[in-house]
């Protein structure tokens, strides 16, 4: 029990003195850059997404867009 009053102690010491919390304005700024990030991905993924699953549909293909999920279940017969 000692050992975790202890370990407990220590963290507290640590996250209080040792660590340096970032500003508000430093977190705005990270938040902004990984929603950014975030959109770019995505953006990216769906433009592979949307080109791969044209291409795998096949000729029976009524025109509408599945991508790889419509690619998948097509395998798997569902």
């Amino acid at each position: 029990m000692a050992s975790f009053k202890t370990y407990l102690s220590e963290s507290y010491n640590e996250l209080v003195h040792k660590v340096s919390w970032p500003t508000w304005k430093e977190l705005q700024s990270s938040a902004i850059v990984v929603l950014v990030s975030a959109l770019i991905l995505s953006l990216i993924i769906f433009v592979m997404d949307y080109v791969f699953g044209v291409q795998n549909m096949g000729a029976e293909d009524t025109g509408f867009w599945k991508g790889v999920l419509g690619f998948i279940y097509k395998l798997i017969g569902a």
